[in-house]
């Protein structure tokens, strides 16, 4: 049997707060679901504006990563691979495709959600502090010269 492809990359937005459960030995699971906005032509040449919605599993200490420092709204990166799950619910067979992820970046940066941890990785380390830079209006431009460069000057 020839092998395949099963490779996800997502970025959305979550449309609720990750949920975690424990299985029975222990084990950390957390889903969340993303949205996935996207653009297109109709017929008539006009943009339309569409979502797509896609359930998303995480496991072990990502799951518990994602579930501490990620809420509803928050925007993220899905890396993965898509899954089948076959069940039977009320006598009717039942069947779901999700993304079990292998890794989930955090986007959002400083300030661009209520639950502010753009200051944390997504290991759960803290990120170095950043340098503090003179605002744009401070900022001095000196006079360049008309004179030519010459190349053996330049170190590297």
């Amino acid at each position: 049997m020839a092998r395949s492809l099963n490779q996800v990359t997502l970025m959305g937005n979550l449309t609720r707060d990750p949920e975690l459960r424990q299985t029975p030995n222990g084990q950390s699971v957390c889903s969340f679901s993303l949205a996935l906005n996207r653009s297109y032509k109709d017929a008539s040449g006009e943009w339309q504006e569409a979502t797509d919605y896609v359930d998303v599993v995480c496991w072990a200490g990502l799951a518990e990563r994602v579930t501490q420092y990620v809420t509803k709204g928050r925007r993220v990166l899905v890396q993965g691979r898509l899954q089948s799950r076959n069940w039977e619910q009320d006598g009717a067979k039942r069947s779901k495709v999700e993304v079990l992820a292998n890794d989930v970046t955090f986007l959002d940066g400083r300030g661009d959600s209520p639950a502010d941890t753009s200051d944390v990785t997504p290991t759960g380390t803290k990120a170095p502090a950043k340098k503090a830079t003179k605002p744009a209006a401070d900022v001095i431009i000196e006079d360049i010269s008309d004179e030519p460069i010459n190349l053996d000057d330049i170190p590297f």
